[in-house]
């Protein structure tokens, strides 16, 4: 195996894993906020935000060193209109992300407390899951759109 190879593989599966788990993500806390039910969000909190540091983070350190390696071996610039607009994108979600990281974990503890005490889900979990469910679908698309520059490649 030749190290463009294994550089485009590791970016494939890194980039499948930080959409993956991302969607995961998304659709178990809509789940566990479906249900209305403290423990169930608390329990669930838990294993999002377990996951969004192993995978995701892990994923979003793998992306950009790979995809540098890859721009190198296959002689891009690095100043490509297509490449600008990846990195542009890439900011982006990440703007989007590092506050659902911090906003996924308050839920949890809100949750946790919630639970603790027999009490329904407080005003400040709805308003923090708002804002998480808001930035969600920015940084989404924002993915969806880097995944589109990738296989295009476009000419701007």
């Amino acid at each position: 195996m030749n190290l463009y190879f294994a550089l485009k593989i590791i970016h494939i599966l890194s980039g499948a894993v930080l959409f993956g788990t991302g969607a995961g993500i998304a659709f178990f806390m809509l789940r566990a906020h479906a249900t209305k039910d403290a423990k169930t969000v608390a329990e669930v909190g838990r294993i999002v935000v377990l996951a969004d540091f192993v995978f995701t983070a892990s994923a979003v350190v793998v992306q950009p060193i790979s995809g540098l390696g890859l721009i190198h071996l296959q002689g891009w610039s690095l100043t490509s209109p297509w490449l600008l607009a990846a990195y542009g994108l890439y900011v982006f979600v990440g703007l989007c992300w590092l506050p659902v990281v911090w906003i996924q974990y308050r839920m949890m503890k809100l949750a946790e407390q919630a639970a603790g005490q027999g009490a329904a889900l407080p005003p400040a979990y709805h308003r923090l899951f708002r804002w998480w469910f808001a930035l969600g679908w920015p940084a989404f698309a924002g993915v969806l759109a880097i995944y589109w520059l990738m296989v295009a490649k476009p000419t701007f």
